[in-house]
């Protein structure tokens, strides 16, 4: 895989028939999506609806896929995870994957450089004020919001223009919510590719272009947000539990 120029007309992300597995367990059923530069697609569906498996396979943590996945053009469906990260995808789980016994700052500073133009520690504190004030504390010390700043700051200082952020709303008190959607649309403004899975449909409703709806491990609609309103009771019956 090399860099290459690539045609402004192709997705920053595309998905096409693309089947996944844990162990002997199906749960992508030909998944077909993408994503244009600078777009901002969420992933709407019940809890094991196969959102956060398509991130996962996406950067190569399941433990099979078959079908296509190409980032800016190049076939990553045989790509191990350090490739496709060094493509420029960087991956924020929802567990967040901080170094919980590292200060804040250490978290920033112990990160590769994957790409051109990842943030400087200035611009991750003029987006993240909480992260100055705390760069001293330990990872695991700060709070549920804190972390969660501190885990897409941490993707954001590799250089990576994809974004793949998987629920990073959850358990997170309203105030924190609406922080991380200015920051979230802040980066969409800056020209970072994204795709999240997300279960609030109100935080992704202000800032999302379109949604793909999942069910049973396949995209069962396709919205924008000009149509949320007409499709509403559809969506609603989708997310229900």
């Amino acid at each position: 895989m090399t860099g290459t120029a690539v045609s402004p007309s192709t997705p920053a992300l595309q998905l096409a028939q693309l089947h996944a597995w844990y162990g002997d367990s199906h749960v992508l059923h030909g998944v077909d999506l993408e994503v244009q530069r600078g777009e901002l697609v969420s992933l709407l569906g019940r809890n094991g609806s196969g959102r956060s498996t398509t991130l996962k396979s996406i950067v190569r943590l399941v433990d099979r896929t078959e079908g296509s996945i190409r980032i800016h053009g190049v076939a990553v469906e045989r790509a191990a995870a350090h490739q496709v990260a060094r493509q420029g995808v960087g991956y924020c789980p929802e567990e967040r994957g901080i170094f919980t016994a590292l200060t804040t700052r250490e978290n920033l500073d112990l990160l590769p450089r994957l790409g051109h133009g990842g943030m400087a520690i200035e611009q991750i504190y003029t987006m993240f004020p909480n992260l100055r004030e705390r760069a001293a504390s330990m990872a695991g010390k700060l709070s549920g919001g804190e972390q969660q700043m501190l885990a897409m700051a941490r993707i954001l200082r590799t250089g990576a223009s994809i974004l793949l952020l998987d629920e990073i709303t959850e358990g997170l008190a309203p105030v924190i919510v609406d922080r991380l959607a200015d920051v979230t649309r802040a980066l969409k403004e800056l020209g970072y590719t994204i795709l999240m899975v997300e279960q609030n449909l109100q935080f992704v409703q202000d800032i999302a272009d379109r949604h793909y709806v999942m069910e049973s491990g396949r995209i069962v609609d396709t919205v924008s947000n000009a149509e949320l309103a007409s499709k509403r009771a559809t969506i609603d019956r989708l997310l229900s539990v």
